[in-house]
């Protein structure tokens, strides 16, 4: 049973890793592909900060030292937005028989009644949400309800968001304790954010 774990990833953080590591020993998980998206459908107004190839070597930077953390780039070589539910149908196709579990923070829930046929995605691979409260948002479907308790994960909550990190950057702020180091050398390096 392998993880899907998509997002924009700019920059990737302990937060996302944190998320991620919870996953693969809670639920007994045998991998974790990580997913940037070329953009997110609903954040389209605000595209990410900085290129995809940036993003993508912060990605393998930031999961390299676990065996199990793979970057899967499919919806970088495709522009445009990214949806959950293409992806996993692909590779659906490509493996019938893997099981796949969606991988979302408690803060994801908030925007999951948007997403493209959550229905079917829900069904391919059911969510594992990593929360703290357990609590989940009463204005989503009692179907998607349903998937999302079966799935909710107790997992310690570490509060540390993207932007707040791109803020504190700009401003020439220590960022160490919410970035891996190889990650936040490489943004010094190539004078992101």
């Amino acid at each position: 049973m392998i993880g899907f774990f998509g997002g924009t990833f700019d920059p990737i953080h302990f937060g996302h890793l944190n998320l991620a590591l919870q996953m693969l020993e809670k639920h007994r998980l045998t991998q974790i592909l990580f997913c940037p998206a070329y953009i997110s459908p609903h954040k389209q107004a605000k595209p990410p900060t900085v290129s995809k190839h940036h993003r993508k070597v912060m990605v393998t930077l930031a999961i390299e030292p676990i065996p199990e953390f793979h970057l899967l780039d499919w919806e970088l070589e495709k522009e445009g937005p990214s949806y959950t539910i293409d992806t996993i149908r692909e590779l659906k196709k490509r493996d019938p028989h893997q099981q796949i579990r969606l991988i979302l923070g408690q803060d994801a829930l908030k925007e999951f009644f948007a997403w493209k046929e959550v229905e079917e995605l829900v069904h391919l691979a059911p969510p594992l949400v990593g929360s703290r409260q357990g609590t989940i948002p009463s204005d989503l479907p009692p179907s998607i309800q349903e998937a999302v308790r079966a799935g909710m994960t107790q997992t310690p909550e570490m509060d540390i968001s993207s932007t707040a990190i791109r803020e504190r950057l700009s401003h020439g702020k220590y960022c160490g304790h919410l970035v891996p180091l190889k990650v936040l050398d490489y943004i010094h390096q190539n004078q992101l954010y």
